[in-house]
C-alpha cells in the first residue's frame, strides 16, 4: 500500500479506487427477518422493491460489461419478483453469481424453488449464522431462526452445496459492540461444532464488523453506546486493511438503479461522486475512476483485521490476493524469482530425473518449487498435488503412478492452471497414455472439501514450496490428514525457518511470494502436528537457503531459512518419541529403481537383505503403509525396552549407533 492511498482524518478515510471487479445489486429492503444489526433496516414490511423494468435494464448492462462477478443482496433477494430473471439471464451470460440470503426464506414454499435454481445455475450461497447454538443466533436474528437455519443447511449439503463443488459460505456478525475474533480461529470452531453436532459442512466462514448505521446505529443510540463504539473502531484502525477493502473494486446498485461505492453508502444514501444523476445502465465504465465517498462509518471496515462483504481482509484474503498476483502476473518464468528459496537446488532422485525430459517446456519454465516432493513406490496410487501451479510435479507423478493411478492437481491461481490444463493432452501423448490420469482443479488448500476431495480418498499428498504461502497452515494440515487414507502419506518440500518471522514482515508481498514471509518455524510445525494427532514426522533432506539478494537480506536476513523435504504418515499407533520394542526390519529390494537400498529419511537407510533394529514408529511406517509388501518386519509391541536411539539405527549384527543423537523427527 502506498502512503497516498489513505489519509485518516476526522472526516473519514480517503481511499484510492482500483479496478472494478464486482457489481453488487441490492434489490430492496424486503426481508423475512428483522435482524438487530441490519444496516438497511430490512424487514417483512420493507417497501423498497426493484421492479421488472429496472431489472431488465441492469441485466442488459451487466451482460455487456466484462465484469464477471455479480452479487445479490437486500433484504432478501428471493422476496423480490425480479430476482429470478437476474439468475436465469446472467447465468446464461457467463457471470459468476453470488446470493446473500437470510437462509430461512428458503423454507417458505413460495420461495423454496430457489434452492434447485441455485443448484442448476451454480449460484454461490452466502448465509448469516452468528453462532453454533440457538441462543446467540436467535438473539441476533429472531426466535427459532437457528433451528430453521440448521435444517436448511442440511438440505443444501444434500444437494452438494458445501460438500460437492457448490459453494456454501457462512457469515459471522458479533453481538452488539464486539469486534469479531480472528476469522481462521472462529471458522475452525464453527466447522468442528457444525460437523460434530449436525453433520453440516460449508466452504468458508467470513467475519464482518457491524457498521454503525441503520437499525444497529439506532440501537446503539438508544443505549448511549454509539460514541463509545465509534471510538473503539477508530482506536483499532488498521491501515493494512485498505489494500483489500471492498469499495476499491466494487460498486453497489440499488433498487432504482442508482450507484454507490458500497452497500453501506447505499444505506446512507451517499451515491458515487459525479454520478448522482446517472443510473447504472447510463454509465460508461471504460473511464470510471470517481473518488470514493467516505465517512466515520468506514472505520468499521478498517478496524482490527478489517472486514468487507467477504469478511476479514487484513490477513487471509490479502495474502491470497498477493500470492495470486505474484505467481499469476509478477512471475513469468522461474528466472524472475529474486532469491533461491523457491529454486530446486536439491538433487532430484533418478526416478524423477528420468521423467523430466517428457515434461513440456512451458510447464517447466513456470515451475517455482524448492525440492523434490515425489516419493518412490507410488504406482497405482491416487496422488493429490497441493498448489500444483503449472503442473510439473503433477505430470511427473502422473507418469510414475501409471495408467492405473490417478493424480489431482489443486491450485487457486487461474494463470497457472491455464498452463497446466492446456498441456494435459500433450503430456498424455508423450507418456503414451490413451486417456488422461491427471486432472486440475481450482480451489484452496485450506478447504479441500470445497474442491470435492472426500475423506480417506488419497494415498499420497505432495506439495512443493506452497504450504508456506497459506494464511492458515493448521487448516491445511488438518485437511491433508482428513483426505489421506489410513496409512497414507504426506510428502512435501517447503521453506522452514530457525526462528519465527517477525510479525511486521509476514505480509510483505515480495517476501511472501519468495516463500520467506510465511516460512514455518520448525518447532511451531512440530507442535502443530502434535495437535493434529501426527506424533512423528521424518526429514528427508535439509539445506540452508542463501538468499543472494542484498535488498531482501537487509530486510529479513536476521532469520535463517531452510529448504526441507518432510514425510508424515497417517497412522494411529505412533508415539511422540521413538520407543524400543526389539523390532527388526528387512528391506526386500523390491521397490522399482531401488534394488540395493531404500531410504526412509535422512538417517534410516535400509540395505537390501540386511536386518536392522527399528523403533516402534519406524516399524509401523514400514508395515502399515504402501511399503508393507517391500519389507519384512519382525516382532511386535508386546515387550517394551525403553526409549530407542533413532539417530543411526544399528544392524542386528551388532553395528554401533552414531555418536550423534536425535529423535526421528
Amino acid at each position: 500500500m502506498k502512503n497516498q492511498d489513505i489519509v485518516p482524518n476526522l472526516n473519514g478515510l480517503h481511499i484510492k479506487r482500483g479496478e472494478l471487479k464486482t457489481v453488487q445489486v441490492n434489490l430492496g429492503n424486503r426481508c423475512n427477518q428483522a435482524c438487530r444489526h441490519c444496516h438497511i433496516e430490512a424487514s417483512p414490511k420493507g417497501t423498497r422493491i426493484m421492479d421488472q423494468e429496472t431489472a431488465v435494464k441492469i441485466i442488459k448492462k451487466l451482460a455487456e460489461l466484462p465484469i464477471r462477478k455479480v452479487e445479490f443482496t437486500g433484504g432478501t433477494p428471493e422476496m423480490i419478483p425480479a430476482f429470478k430473471l437476474f439468475v436465469e439471464k446472467l447465468s446464461g451470460a457467463g457471470k459468476a453469481l453470488t446470493v446473500r440470503t437470510s437462509l430461512t426464506v428458503l423454507q417458505n414454499p413460495k420461495y423454496s424453488f430457489y434452492i434447485d435454481l441455485y443448484k442448476e445455475h451454480k449460484v454461490r450461497i452466502i448465509a448469516s449464522l452468528p453462532g453454533t447454538f440457538d441462543d446467540v443466533t436467535d438473539q441476533q436474528r429472531g426466535k427459532g431462526v437457528f433451528k430453521r437455519s440448521i435444517g436448511l443447511l442440511k438440505r443444501l449439503n444434500e444437494l452438494g452445496f458445501g460438500t460437492n463443488g457448490l459453494d456454501l459460505d457462512l457469515v459471522f456478525n458479533p453481538l452488539e459492540t464486539e469486534l469479531p475474533p480472528p476469522q481462521a480461529e472462529i471458522e475452525r470452531i464453527f466447522r468442528q461444532i457444525l460437523k460434530e453436532r449436525y453433520s453440516i459442512q460449508f466452504n468458508n466462514l467470513y467475519t464482518i464488523v457491524n457498521s454503525p448505521i441503520g437499525r444497529f446505529k439506532k440501537a446503539l443510540e438508544a443505549k448511549g453506546l454509539l460514541e463509545d463504539y465509534l471510538n473503539t473502531l477508530k482506536a483499532n484502525f488498521n491501515p493494512a486493511t485498505i489494500g483489500s477493502i471492498m469499495c476499491k473494486e466494487l460498486i453497489s446498485v440499488d433498487y432504482q438503479g442508482c450507484v454507490y461505492d458500497c452497500d453501506f453508502n447505499l444505506a446512507l444514501g451517499l451515491p458515487v461522486k459525479g454520478y448522482e444523476r446517472k443510473k447504472f445502465w447510463e454509465i460508461d465504465f471504460s473511464d470510471f475512476s470517481p473518488k470514493i465517498t467516505t465517512g466515520e462509518h468506514c472505520y468499521a471496515c478498517t478496524a482490527g483485521r478489517g472486514s468487507s462483504c467477504m469478511g476479514e481482509i487484513a490477513m487471509e484474503s490479502k495474502i491470497r490476493d498477493d500470492v495470486k498476483n505474484y505467481y499469476g502476473r509478477e512471475l513469468q518464468t522461474s528466472k524472475d524469482l529474486k532469491t533461491t528459496a523457491c529454486c530446486p537446488a536439491d538433487a532430484l532422485p533418478e526416478y524423477v530425473r528420468d521423467v523430466l525430459p517428457y515434461i513440456v517446456d512451458e510447464v517447466k519454465e513456470k515451475f517455482y518449487g524448492c525440492g523434490s516432493p515425489i516419493p518412490p513406490a507410488i504406482e497405482g496410487c491416487t496422488v493429490l498435488d497441493l498448489g500444483c501451479g503449472t503442473g510439473r510435479d503433477s505430470f511427473i507423478a502422473a507418469k510414475l503412478v501409471g495408467q492405473r493411478g490417478r493424480v489431482i492437481g489443486l491450485d487457486m491461481t487461474d494463470e497457472q492452471l491455464a498452463v497446466a490444463n492446456r498441456n494435459v493432452e500433450a503430456q498424455m501423448e508423450r507418456f503414451g497414455y490413451d486417456r488422461p490420469n491427471v486432472e486440475f482443479k481450482k480451489g484452496y488448500i485450506e478447504d479441500l472439501k470445497g474442491a470435492g476431495i472426500e475423506d480417506g480418498s488419497i494415498d499420497v499428498v505432495i506439495s512443493n514450496c506452497v504450504i508456506n504461502l497459506s494464511p492458515d497452515k493448521e487448516a491445511v494440515f488438518s485437511e491433508i490428514f482428513r483426505v489421506l487414507k489410513p496409512g497414507g502419506e504426506l510428502y512435501f518440500s517447503d521453506v522452514f525457518s530457525g526462528r519465527r518471522v517477525p510479525g511486521h514482515l509476514k505480509h510483505d508481498p515480495v517476501l511472501l511470494g519468495e516463500c520467506l514471509a510465511g516460512a514455518m518455524y520448525i518447532e511451531d510445525f512440530r507442535r502443530m502436528l502434535l495437535r493434529l494427532g501426527c506424533l512423528d514426522y521424518r526429514v528427508i533432506s535439509k539445506r540452508k537457503i542463501d538468499l543472494k539478494n542484498p535488498e531482501i537480506e537487509e530486510k529479513i536476513g536476521m532469520v535463517d531459512f531452510y529448504s526441507m523435504t518432510v514425510r508424515a504418515f497417517k497412522l494411529d499407533d505412533l508415539e511422540d518419541i521413538c520407543e524400543d520394542y526389539g523390532q527388526v526390519a528387512v528391506y526386500l529390494g523390491t521397490v522399482p529403481r531401488f534394488p540395493h537400498h531404500l531410504e526412509l529419511d535422512d538417517h534410516h537407510r535400509f540395505i537390501t537383505g540386511k536386518p536392522m533394529l527399528v523403533c516402534g514408529n519406524t516399524a509401523s511406517m514400514l508395515s502399515n503403509t504402501r511399503f508393507a509388501p517391500h519389507f519384512k518386519v519382525m516382532g511386535d509391541r508386546s515387550v517394551h525396552y525403553g526409549p530407542f536411539d533413532c539417530a543411526s539405527p544399528a544392524s542386528i549384527e551388532g553395528e554401533e549407533p552414531s555418536a550423534d543423537t536425535c529423535s526421528c523427527s
